[in-house]
């Protein structure tokens, strides 16, 4: 079975791979608290996006390109390097990419955490609207 010429483009995954835009995966949407472990210290930070393949983390101070870190969430800690780094005037947005990919079931734990996080917050953020109406 001959491949036509768009499949020779090295940009095109290997047959049998699903590719999502410029992405190996479909990325999962979040907004939740993470921690970034590399050699030199361990830092909290936002998980803002999560895929097999990768990540994408805010952070007050964004990381160096090439380093290698842990990014842990949910009980999940994937490795990881530093791609790509951006900064603006509220902290910064690092870009990873795993190393091995994670597992689909890795990626449903910390979609779940993420719902009950949410849940939770949203709970929190109720009782405390109604404590200050109440006068408390």
């Amino acid at each position: 079975m001959g491949y036509s010429s768009a499949n020779t483009n090295p940009r095109h995954v290997r047959p049998g791979n699903v590719k999502t835009g410029r992405r190996n995966a479909p990325r999962l949407r979040l907004s939740i608290p993470a921690h970034l472990v590399s050699l030199y210290d361990r830092r909290r930070c936002i998980l803002i996006d999560l895929s097999r393949t990768g990540a994408q983390i805010g952070l007050e101070e964004p990381m160096r390109e090439g380093e290698g870190v842990v990014l842990q969430v949910a009980g999940v800690e994937p490795f990881g390097e530093v791609v790509r780094r951006s900064t603006g005037p509220n902290g910064g947005v690092n870009g990873l990419v795993f190393d091995p990919p994670i597992p689909d079931e890795q990626v449903l734990e910390v979609r779940s955490f993420s719902e009950v996080y949410r849940e939770d917050e949203m709970r929190a953020l109720r009782d405390e609207v109604r404590r200050w109406v109440m006068g408390a």
